[in-house]
């Protein structure tokens, strides 16, 4: 993995660019339990990530996601998630699972405007969910991240388009 600076003094564990190769992200919507929302991941014109698609509430669906499994990332003496973000004025997940073989994940809620957005997250504010419910488990106290995503299911019937430029940790 190459660590690169963020703006704000942190260390870049992804950063997309031209040459990124995508075929390690997966996109998952509803349509595995018979809804019909849609996503895509694709590179935009300068090399960000671009998440876009059409979140459908047909057939009790209602979200989009894409997950990219890493090697994994100790996360050490890192307090933040940072990321980079051109969004639509809607409010997205970031998700985290700290161990390859965890059933729930992480998830904080953050709003992207549509202008670009450095979010920071504190890590320890990222709640325990299994699917979209939430447990009775602590917050994220883990030395270590093995997959990072992002959702968008707001309950409505929605196109939505995030542009990522890179997550990064502080």
């Amino acid at each position: 993995i190459l660590f690169f600076t963020t703006e704000l003094g942190g260390k870049i564990i992804y950063d997309f660019s031209k040459d990124t190769d995508l075929q390690d992200w997966k996109v998952v919507d509803d349509v595995v339990m018979g809804g019909q929302s849609s996503g895509l991941l694709m590179l935009d014109e300068y090399g960000n990530g671009l998440f876009t698609g059409y979140v459908s509430l047909e057939n009790f669906g209602g979200f989009s996601s894409i997950r990219l499994k890493h090697k994994l990332i100790k996360i050490r003496e890192s307090n933040y998630i940072i990321l980079r973000v051109f969004g639509d004025d809607k409010f997205y997940q970031i998700r985290v699972r700290s161990k390859k073989y965890d059933r729930h994940v992480y998830v904080k809620r953050f709003y992207a405007n549509s202008e670009w957005n450095l979010i920071r997250i504190p890590l320890k504010d990222m709640q325990p969910q299994f699917r979209g419910r939430s447990l009775r488990m602590n917050n994220f106290n883990s030395d270590s991240i093995a997959e990072i995503g992002f959702l968008i299911g707001n309950k409505v019937e929605e196109n939505f388009s995030l542009i990522i430029d890179y997550i990064g940790l502080e």
